[in-house]
């Protein structure tokens, strides 16, 4: 008997163990457990969040970044567009000054034509009047022949 009174004496302590371990020691082991469980949980659930923000905004930039090459590209077009109209315009105005150049350079050769030709009519004249005076072997008054010198000069 002595051997089933110490099995029995520890079968007791036993289950006072397990009595004292399920009502003072599992609860808080298991609460600390549910506790971890629920922060790797959350832990999990804020790097998905993180992951999938991440993705977010890399397809955010990515599309800001097409937008930006767009409106960049546009810019330059329309900065060519404008370097080829100044361009036009300069050729233009170029073009007119040559124009006007041109003609002002006719009008003055023509001038000058006018002048020369004036010049040589008045020297004809004289010539002429020299050589009507060695004819005639007197010297012609101009200013009684006037009307004759006129009409030579409007002749030449």
């Amino acid at each position: 008997m002595n051997l089933n009174a110490t099995l029995i004496g520890q079968l007791i302590s036993f289950a006072l163990f397990v009595w004292f371990c399920m009502k003072f020691v599992w609860p808080p082991i298991i609460k600390a457990i549910e506790t971890r469980q629920s922060q790797i949980a959350n832990a999990l659930a804020s790097a998905e969040a993180a992951k999938k923000e991440q993705a977010d905004t890399k397809l955010l930039a990515e599309e800001e970044i097409s937008k930006a090459k767009v409106q960049a590209q546009e810019i330059l077009d329309a900065a060519n567009k404008r370097r080829n109209e100044v361009l036009d315009e300069v050729k233009a105005e170029a073009e007119t000054l040559k124009a006007k150049i041109i003609e002002q350079g006719y009008a003055e050769v023509e001038a000058e034509r006018k002048r020369v030709q004036e010049e040589l009519r008045l020297k004809v004249a004289s010539l002429a009047i020299a050589g009507a005076e060695k004819i005639v072997g007197r010297t012609i008054d101009e200013a009684a022949n006037n009307d004759i010198i006129d009409k030579l000069v409007a002749e030449l």
